[in-house]
């Protein structure tokens, strides 16, 4: 029996996931003691439900960089050791990739 898949976006070149990192509300936090910025392997890994979504998201989103990148299936029982091997803060589900419409779940 096939195991549902998510798909997601590689860096042709660097082989990096492309993850996306949330601003957090900084007007309060003084800029010295703000964290630096992420580095490429955390963040929250997207994944889209379909091939196509990852495409028109490209397509849409960042067309001068989309021959960089290409679309990888994941099994759902494979991206627990993904999020742990890349130190992802969690994954971020593309329901619509235009918008786009994104729900972040963070793993703990």
């Amino acid at each position: 029996m096939l195991s549902p898949s998510y798909y997601l976006l590689r860096s042709r070149a660097s082989g990096q996931y492309l993850a996306a990192h949330p601003e957090q509300k900084s007007e309060t936090v003084p800029e010295s003691s703000r964290p630096p910025e992420p580095s490429p392997a955390t963040g929250f890994l997207l994944l889209f439900s379909t091939d196509y979504d990852a495409l028109s998201y490209l397509n849409h989103h960042a067309t001068e960089v989309a021959n960089q990148f290409g679309v990888e299936a994941i099994a759902r029982s494979q991206l627990k050791s993904l999020i742990n091997r890349w130190s992802f803060t969690g994954v971020s589900i593309v329901t619509d990739p235009l918008v786009p419409l994104v729900d972040f779940l963070e793993v703990s």
